[in-house]
């Protein structure tokens, strides 16, 4: 096998495979395999490379909750998903096109999940009796008809993989993890994309071990060019590149985008930015990205517990930085009593919470939208907190930088919402650059005339002080201080003023942020409201039933304490509400109780993303009363 690019290889080479190739506007592929597969891997690099070609995308990693489950299990599966399009993507499919299964577990969990004519590309080296009896198969499904409903190309790929890399006598458990870049070869010729971005990223990734560099780029192409030689599918597709507004785009997950978020709005803020965290699936990546940053100024702090980690967040908030702490929802608990703590003493401070499956370790793995009450009313005492929830992974970054912007202009703790689904999920980001960004100014108090601690501005934020600076001697703390002057007080009259200034400081936030939008007719028979990662299926949903003639429309909410000054107008301009939540109902609650409406429920807790054909199917059924 030669060096030449897949491009190279099409246009140059005479014996060219001459495979029809098909244009499709969308596909959805998902590899799938052993917890020590390398899925999570291979469907990344094949995420980047479309998005580098210039597709909408979005995705979804899926993988088990052990650092490795048994090999061949069930429940060992690890999968990722990816949806790419020539047209804006705003959900996962609902089905899938393609099926890599890296062993007989792997199609036993997601055939369900594939379309009838779908592909299934197999590993038939894996599909011997042991491997058949672990998936609880009692006969082998590539010889008793079973998939006669699809496109089952059965390909050795361990075996390819240790014939490709016979001549380089390595370890056998080392050249068996190559086997992952053959099967992405093999999708890379499928649907006519190059090899080169995976090349870079293999060049890089192993720069220090020139074996593996060799090693894995054989392979890869030997997949790629399996598919060229053996002429077994009968055709190859495409997809365009989507018509995306002009600027430079990156792939992004959410939780890189929320690092890369907090760096720049504290560099829009003149101020140094510091992270205190525990490790947490899934929102230990935040610590990690930002790990990267200290070349601008981004101390971070791995804590050796959740309480430590905000409690020195709140430590660099009260020292003149921009403090910030990331966990999910046991860490929330435990960091309950410093939220209160960053509430009494009206310190900024960024809480972001990467939901997963609860109560207590639940499924760590898994995407879940049940905090919200925790969030808004999970403190003691009268603790009111400002919440805010990213729609997408992209959105994560916007929906970091507005988090700090509340935080330094009302000095308070913001809580930011998002979950493992857009957490670890990715898209196409549109690269900002820092004078784009929201005004945030952080302004210290240095002259010490008429100062005192708890004077407030027409924002009904103290001022910030850095310690030490001459004049300007305060106490700040947990206990009750004193109106104005931060003396120790128990006076009650005073605690009560100071209760209700701290509650009436958030609610003066909804002056401002955006008024909530609605997309499609402004009043109606029904409204579906969202928040956080329903996005996505929400839009597709009403999209399609917009297609089908449906008058439905939908809007969706980031900011979820204080809500958008028009929230109970939109809400009373709709015979119905329907609010599809990834929980039983929180926000539906909130809803009820606060503007006296009863919405329709439609929850689900199996910690995967709503389905749009499941909120299609909901909405159908209130149209037809």
């Amino acid at each position: 096998m030669d060096d030449k690019t897949p491009v190279e290889k099409d246009n140059h080479s005479s014996g060219a495979n001459k495979t029809e190739t098909q244009i499709v506007d969308e596909v959805t592929i998902r590899f799938a395999g052993d917890s020590g597969d390398g899925m999570q891997l291979t469907g990344a690099q094949f995420s980047d490379t479309v998005a580098s070609f210039g597709n909408d995308l979005g995705t979804l990693p899926d993988y088990p909750a052990e650092i490795r489950a048994p090999a061949g299990s069930l429940y060992g599966v690890s999968g990722y998903t990816i949806h790419f399009s020539s047209h804006d993507v705003y959900a996962l499919g609902d089905q899938v096109d393609v099926l890599v299964a890296m062993n007989p577990a792997a199609l036993k969990v997601n055939l369900k999940d594939l379309k009838k004519n779908g592909i299934i590309v197999l590993n038939s080296d894996t599909f011997d009796r042991k491997n058949l009896e672990l998936a609880s198969y009692t006969e082998n499904p590539l010889e008793n008809g079973s998939l006669s409903a699809y496109h089952v190309y059965p390909i050795p790929i361990t075996k390819s993989t240790m014939e490709t890399l016979k001549v380089m006598n390595l370890p056998i458990k080392t050249a068996q993890k190559c086997k992952n870049f053959f099967a992405l070869g093999v999708v890379y010729w499928l649907y006519n994309q190059s090899f080169d971005f995976t090349l870079h990223w293999i060049s890089d990734k192993f720069k220090k071990k020139p074996e593996l560099i060799e090693a894995n780029t054989k392979v890869l192409k030997a997949g790629y060019y399996y598919c060229e030689t053996t002429e077994i599918f009968d055709a190859r597709f495409e997809v365009k590149p989507a018509d995306l507004p002009s600027g430079t785009y990156r792939n992004i997950n959410g939780n890189e985008a929320v690092a890369l978020g907090l760096v720049a709005a504290a560099s829009r803020a003149g101020i140094e930015l510091f992270l205190g965290s525990y490790p947490i699936t899934p929102a230990s990546e935040i610590l990690h990205e930002l790990s990267k940053y200290r070349q601008f100024g981004v101390k971070t702090f791995q804590a050796e517990d959740e309480i430590a980690g905000i409690t020195t967040a709140i430590g660099a908030s009260f020292a003149g930085k921009l403090g910030a702490t990331s966990t999910s929802g046991p860490g929330m608990a435990l960091k309950t009593e410093g939220i209160g703590l960053a509430v009494i003493a009206e310190l900024p401070l960024v809480i972001i919470d990467v939901q997963r499956g609860g109560p207590s370790t639940g499924l760590p793995t898994k995407t879940e939208q049940s905090d919200l009450l925790q969030a808004v009313y999970g403190r003691n005492g009268e603790c009111p907190v400002p919440v805010l929830a990213a729609a997408t992974p992209a959105d994560c970054f916007a929906m970091t930088v507005e988090a700090v912007r509340i935080a330094i202009k009302y000095m308070t703790p913001v809580i930011l919402l998002t979950d493992g689904y857009i957490g670890n999920g990715s898209e196409p980001w549109k690269v900002v650059k820092l004078s784009e960004l929201p005004d945030i100014k952080a302004e210290f108090r240095t002259n010490p005339e008429g100062f005192h601690p708890y004077i407030r501005n027409e924002f009904l934020a103290r001022p910030w002080v850095i310690p030490g600076t001459p004049g300007l001697e305060h106490r700040i703390g947990g206990l009750e201080k004193q109106n104005i002057y931060g003396n120790i007080s128990y006076d009650p009259d005073n605690h009560e003023y100071m209760v209700k200034i701290r509650e009436e400081k958030v609610k003066k936030i909804s002056e401002d942020i955006p008024e909530l939008e609605i997309h499609g007719d402004k009043t109606g028979k029904l409204l579906v409201l969202g928040w956080g990662s329903t996005y996505g299926a929400i839009a597709s949903a009403v999209e399609n039933q917009h297609a089908k003639g449906n008058k439905v429309s939908f809007a969706h909410l980031r900011y979820l304490n204080p809500m958008p000054r028009n929230t109970a107008v939109v809400l009373n301009s709709f015979e119905k509400v329907l609010i599809p939540e990834m929980n039983l109902g929180q926000l539906s609650r909130i809803i009820r109780s606060e503007y006296l409406i009863k919405p329709i429920i439609f929850d689900k807790v199996k910690g995967q993303p709503f389905k749009a054909i499941e909120i299609e199917t909901k909405i159908e059924e209130i149209l037809k009363g």
